[in-house]
């Protein structure tokens, strides 16, 4: 019996499941068990649970048939747990480092019924908040135990379960549930605590409590607020039921305080409960007020909390109403002054600011007010370096499939010559760009438009990014500041608020997205439309690019294509090009592409392997890449996305990672590419080259290992990718998503 069963209900929470299991398991203390129930989740949360079961056999997975909520869920977990004390942890939410030992030694020691641990709320900008358990306990309780009616203030921490471990024994015997509906831990909570002999609290963070920005009850408004009051009436049932053992007479007034301070809080969320629901919500904490009061009367709060108990208890709304809208007003004023003293007071423009750039900027707000063009599409990619990546798949997609759409292009003025023929397009920063950008209906981009680009009502844009994450992106990038210098998160935020749409290659990355890019955007789970090409292209064509770039009949060909790396300008990973055609032999040929962020570096494109072998050929400023990987027999990268878009040729890859440890250190990586690797792997320049001299590249493990890679990140790729989107993009057809979704 291990003496701590974790239980976790699952439920949408596939972007931060794999951090709370992380945080589970990787302690440095083993005696636990996790009973993880998938409550009918509808992401990637099955998949990522099936997978660490398989792993772990302190994993127990339980998969429910329908979805009944949290609270029901976690009842289905402890009837299935056997450790000694049993702690419910969300799957959102994730254990502080070596917190266990530190825990288990005062299990151990005190025996509790209920261990309290202090916690953090992790905001989704990465900044903390303390708990109110300083406030409550301003002195150190120590390791002593305690009832609830010997230390009543504690009724004033946070009433959820994730911040308890109860002693199973002592909560089956209670025989208490959680029930269902929202707001489930008010009922549980209180009244294991008014039940508890002995209560331990322990002074230290041991729960990192995720602030979401999106998908959060807690933001979700709607009138299952109101089960709040059924969950109340529960503990208050269950106060009169145990009143000799649980000292209802001093309790109930602390509990009657806690009970109206929370309805009043859940009412002051401007998120949680709509306007037309507010003054029936009202009347009933009026109700409860009058129902729970306790007969010797009760505490009133200092200063406006107490104010507002007095206007709950005369049921006075329009007096209460009237009074909150005041006191928002003064937030938005004081917010407006912070603003405004942060920006500095703005000077009126004068000629020296009347800039070319703010008269085109001027006359692009001025076509805000014209109407949206209703055929009108607008392209990019890269920063407008080309005719490239996704939007050009989708764009060649909805030029057959919806001709009544106008595509124009957005490019740099050195790269119009990049565009095939018969493609419209404007060219950044002209009138014509902004006069484009304002008007158009559909935004299709695999980076994001610029900032000073409005959302028009009725307006759709499109995110299709332009890779599998292999490093950490998005908001996940505070905490690598190396990777992130400069990056403007508040700037991100609003431009990702922006999406309607996000295109996402597999499960793995709709994962990642989700916890990288919160906002209210519709994923599109249907595969990578630039790599329609790379399925539907045919020997032949083949054939034609290998010529094209010089290969000779029976040349095995080897594409070299690194990623980036921003937190070392220039660096070059350790390559000699003249070795490892030596290890491939005669018939061997390649291919260097470097990043297309180097010509930001240094104003032009160089792989950094300058050759005079005419069997290397520097492929850095060739396009499509498409047509490189169509090309190459094997696939030589690091942390690129690159290898995720070659695996679906189903081609050999060797994995080059001579800087991992530094690499994940500075910048941060989602997926340990040597671990999970889609075939042979090197960390040196040496082991590289033994990889082909060997034979491991073709090997029958290295093999396996691609199609375990495959399986999990290519399945979507089947050629209709781009079809998709447009089906539901431009068509506004309802298809579904993944292979076989068209027509």
């Amino acid at each position: 019996m291990a003496l701590i069963s974790f239980v976790v209900p699952v439920h949408r929470v596939q972007g931060y499941l794999r951090e709370c299991l992380d945080s589970l398991l990787g302690q440095a203390f083993d005696d636990v068990e996790v009973i993880a129930v998938d409550d009918c989740s509808p992401d990637a949360s099955p998949e990522i649970l099936t997978g660490y079961a398989g792993r772990d056999r302190r994993v127990r997975l339980v998969r429910l048939t329908g979805n009944v909520g949290l609270g029901p869920a976690r009842n289905v977990g402890l009837d299935r747990a056997t450790g000694e004390y049993v702690w419910f942890v969300d799957g959102d939410d994730w254990l502080a480092p070596d917190c266990l030992p530190v825990i288990a030694e005062r299990l151990r020691t005190t025996r509790p019924d209920v261990l309290l641990v202090d916690h953090v709320r992790v905001h989704w900008d990465d900044t903390t908040t303390r708990s109110a358990l300083r406030d409550v306990h301003p002195e150190p309780v120590g390791a002593e135990t305690f009832r609830l009616r010997d230390r009543p203030e504690t009724v004033g921490l946070l009433h959820t379960a994730w911040n308890k471990l109860v002693r199973r024994e002592f909560l089956v015997g209670l025989g208490l549930r959680f029930e269902p509906g929202w707001y489930e831990d008010v009922s549980f909570s209180y009244p294991v605590l008014l039940a508890a002999e002995r209560i331990g609290l322990l002074d230290r963070v041991c729960v990192n409590y995720r602030q979401r920005r999106a998908g959060a009850i807690t933001r979700t408004p709607g009138d299952r607020h109101l089960d709040v009051f059924a969950q109340w009436e529960r503990v208050f049932r269950f106060l009169a039921d145990h009143p000799a053992a649980i000292g209802a007479d001093e309790l109930h007034p602390v509990l009657f305080e806690r009970m109206v301070w929370h309805y009043l809080t859940v009412l002051g969320n401007g998120e949680r409960i709509a306007p037309h629901l507010r003054a029936a919500f009202f009347d009933r904490i009026v109700a409860d007020h009058a129902r729970w009061r306790p007969p010797d009367g009760h505490r009133v709060p200092d200063g406006v909390e107490g104010l507002k108990h007095r206007l709950v208890a005369a049921g006075r709304w329009r007096t209460f109403s009237a009074l909150r809208g005041v006191h928002q007003a003064g937030v938005a004023a004081r917010r407006t002054v912070r603003a405004a003293r942060r920006r500095g007071t703005p000077a009126l423009w004068g000629a020296a600011r009347l800039t070319w750039d703010a008269v085109l900027r001027a006359e692009y707000h001025a076509e805000l007010r014209r109407p949206v063009d209703p055929t009108l599409a607008v392209y990019a990619a890269y920063w407008y370096r080309g005719y490239a990546c996704n939007p050009a798949a989708i764009h060649a997609a909805a030029r057959r499939l919806a001709p009544h759409v106008r595509g124009v292009w957005v490019v740099r003025r050195d790269r119009v010559d990049a565009l095939p023929p018969g493609v419209e397009y404007v060219v950044a920063g002209t009138r014509a760009y902004f006069r484009t950008l304002a008007r158009a209906r559909w935004l299709v981009n695999n980076v994001n438009f610029p900032d000073y680009v409005r959302k028009r009502p009725g307006t759709v844009h499109v995110q299709t990014h332009h890779g599998t994450p292999v490093k950490v992106m998005g908001l996940d990038q505070r905490r690598y500041p190396l990777g992130a210098s400069g990056l403007d998160f508040d700037a991100l935020l609003r431009r990702i608020d922006r999406w309607d749409y996000s295109i996402s290659s597999n499960s793995f990355s709709t994962q990642m997205w989700e916890r990288a890019y919160p906002a209210a955007y519709t994923t599109l789970e249907v595969g990578y439309p630039r790599n329609d090409r790379l399925v539907t292209a045919t020997a032949d064509e083949i054939a034609e690019l290998r010529a094209g770039l010089g290969v000779r009949p029976g040349e095995r060909v080897v594409l070299y294509a690194p990623t980036h790396r921003e937190h070392l300008p220039g660096y070059r990973p350790p390559f000699d090009p003249h070795r490892l055609l030596d290890a491939l032999g005669p018939a061997g040929r390649l291919l260097v592409r470097s990043h297309y962020f180097h010509d930001r570096e240094s104003g032009e494109v160089t792989p950094g392997w300058p050759s005079a072998d005419p069997r290397v050929t520097d492929v850095s400023g060739y396009h499509p890449v498409e047509d490189l990987y169509l090309a190459a027999d094997v696939l030589v990268t690091d942390y690129s996305s690159a290898m995720f878009d070659y695996a679906v040729l189903d081609r050999p890859i060797v994995v080059y990672a001579p800087d991992l440890a530094a690499y994940r250190l500075a910048r941060g990586v989602y997926l340990d590419v040597t671990e999970e690797s889609p075939g042979a792997v090197a960390t040196t320049f040496a082991g590289l080259v033994d990889a082909f001299r060997s034979g491991a590249v073709d090997s029958a493990a290295a093999t396996a290992r691609r199609q375990r890679f495959r399986a999990r990140f290519c399945v979507w790729d089947d050629g209709h990718a781009a079809e998709r989107v447009v089906r539901r993009v431009f068509l506004d057809e309802p298809v579904g998503d993944g292979p076989g979704d068209v027509g």
